[in-house]
């Protein structure tokens, strides 16, 4: 889309800016806002805010899963409504904000007050925008990206522009409209790509519990949540077809011998591993899950079970290898397809089901071993698991290909959004 110009620009003579509105004023940080340091009193009951690069200013408890609560906030600093909180440490990556809130917030922040009238919406924007944060990291202290500080000393020296209220008030209302319009629009493709998944699943599930034919004969499994089968399938338990944390023999191998270490981050959901990893066996033959190519890999423990992550080793970078010791490792035996194993792992009554089955505290449950060793399911002939897998694999090719386009256009949208508002609050189109 094409916006309107300023009737005229003049250089702010600040890289980062470039040409700006006539009429619209440069001004340092400091010279807008002043640093505050207001300390809580003992025993407060303030609401505890945090600045998170992602969704701004929020109080804690709402995310407590981001981090450690606090065990008491005496001596923090208060934050009023219309500050601008400063997470010094992660500013150039946009962990700034303004506070919809009033409540206190740890003294390794910086709580900034406006000086002059100011739209605050208007510099939440300016300072999280990708061209500002890499004039935050440029004003930043410290001998790499991790340990980076933004003190507000260098913060304060920051140039911005400076147009009227009014024309603040402008760009936010033009913005809180658009990028509403983008964001629904990114929801509705990430509910298309939900709807893609589930799809999937219950696709998946419906084959390998009825097959690919609609008019063969059925029979009852015996299992309620399976219902009628094919009438020549058969029944069968996992410990009757794979074996369940089977042993890698190590007898033709050097210790000094590198192979592939998986990690549960190298392990996607959708079934893709990254081999990256080669460490020698004498490292890890010890502490660690052993497996070989072709086996079965599942994750045990919540929320990765749930997410389904796991694979088929087929494309393991060498014969035999370890990873984490919160995957559950099968090895199929002659009578079921290796990737058929697989669907039947990572099929969603398998994970429904073993998701109801998890043991342990909350936030480490796992699935139980016994529960994957007794887990029944229908078993069709080598020959229709070949025509089902084939079923399977066209399908999932079909929907990965809709779904990266569907993330693509989120992407797109994503940087559409970012452009829009840069340009927006630096004067670059007319609002």
């Amino acid at each position: 889309m094409s916006y309107a110009k300023y009737e005229s620009y003049k250089d702010s003579g600040v890289d980062w800016l470039g040409k700006i509105p006539s009429d619209w004023d440069l001004l340092k940080v400091k010279n807008i806002f002043r640093l505050v340091m207001k300390f809580a009193p003992k025993n407060n009951d303030c609401e505890l805010l945090s600045v998170y690069t992602d969704i701004g200013v929020k109080p804690r408890k709402e995310l407590e899963e981001r981090g450690n609560r606090a065990t008491t906030t005496d001596g923090y600093l208060i934050v009023e409504k219309g500050d601008i909180v400063v997470n010094k440490l992660l500013a150039w990556m946009g962990a700034i904000g303004l506070s919809d809130y009033d409540g206190v917030t740890s003294p390794a922040y910086d709580v900034l007050k406006p000086k002059m009238p100011i739209e605050g919406i208007f510099y939440h924007l300016l300072f999280r925008s990708p061209q500002c944060t890499s004039e935050l990291k440029r004003h930043s202290r410290g001998i790499m990206d991790m340990r980076l500080r933004l003190y507000f000393d260098k913060f304060g020296d920051v140039v911005v522009p400076y147009p009227n209220i009014e024309v603040q008030k402008k760009i936010v209302s033009f913005l809180a409209e658009k990028t509403a319009q983008i964001d629904q629009a990114i929801a509705l493709k990430q509910q298309q790509i939900e709807k893609l998944n589930e799809y999937k699943q219950i696709v998946i599930q419906n084959a390998v519990t009825k097959g690919l034919n609609p008019n063969a004969p059925m029979k009852d499994s015996g299992v309620a949540w399976i219902g009628d089968i094919p009438e020549h399938w058969e029944m069968v338990s996992i410990k009757r077809i794979a074996k369940i944390s089977p042993k890698v023999d190590l007898s033709n191998y050097k210790l000094d011998e590198k192979v592939t270490f998986l990690p549960m981050e190298k392990v996607s959901s959708n079934g893709d591993i990254d081999c990256e990893i080669l460490k020698p066996i004498r490292e890890v033959k010890q502490g660690f899950t052993a497996f070989k190519k072709n086996d079965v890999i599942l994750a045990k423990i919540t929320p990765c079970f749930e997410n389904g992550k796991g694979a088929l080793l087929d494309k393991l970078e060498t014969e035999i290898g370890y990873g984490s010791t919160e995957f559950h490792v099968l090895r199929a035996s002659k009578r079921i397809k290796a990737y058929y194993l697989y669907l039947i792992t990572h099929s969603s009554n398998f994970l429904t089901l073993g998701e109801a089955m998890m043991t342990g505290s909350a936030g480490q449950k796992r699935v139980p071993t016994d529960f994957v060793a007794n887990y029944q399911f229908p078993l069709p002939p080598m020959s229709e698991q070949q025509q089902i897998i084939e079923y399977v694999e066209n399908l999932n090719r079909k929907i990965s290909d809709t779904i990266q386009s569907y993330q693509t256009q989120i992407h797109r949208l994503k940087e559409y959004k970012n452009i829009l508002i840069n340009q927006a609050v630096t004067g670059k189109i007319k609002i």
